[in-house]
């Protein structure tokens, strides 16, 4: 797993220089809020079925009427050379949340998964697992 872990370190620096390359022009304000940026790895390639917040609730009273507007689900293809990543902006990143789950068949072996939340490049939470690691912060335990 250190190996992967090496893999998403860069994956995700190569990301953060083509988003500084990209900038706005320079005096512009910022956007508000903070960058979230959700990343899955693994040691092979391997399914899995994520799901991940990509727009900040008003309140969880809101969320639980329609997560619709706020959260994405997907299955996806994840490779030891191809990380996920997704970036969002939060206003409160303790809204960050990623779940997943292998989608492994038997007589294959473990995936490995490694999940990751990161908050302005600072890894907030990481979790490796056999098969469905859990990325999460403070608003999903309460």
């Amino acid at each position: 797993m250190r190996n992967v872990t090496a893999r998403v370190g860069a994956a995700l620096v190569l990301a953060a220089a083509g988003v500084a390359g990209t900038s706005a022009v320079a005096g512009a304000d910022p956007a508000p809020g903070h960058q979230v940026t959700y990343t899955l790895a693994t040691g092979g390639t391997y399914d899995f079925t994520i799901t991940y917040l990509t727009a900040q609730p008003p309140s969880k009273d809101a969320f639980n009427a329609d997560s619709n507007p706020f959260m994405k689900r997907e299955t996806i293809t994840v490779s030891p050379d191809a990380p996920w990543v997704f970036q969002t902006t939060l206003e409160d990143p303790q809204w960050a949340f990623l779940q997943v789950a292998s989608t492994t068949h038997g007589g294959q072996g473990a995936p490995n998964a490694h999940c990751e939340v990161s908050i302005d490049g600072q890894v907030a939470v990481a979790q490796d697992a056999p098969y469905s690691p859990q990325c999460y912060l403070s608003k999903w335990t309460s």
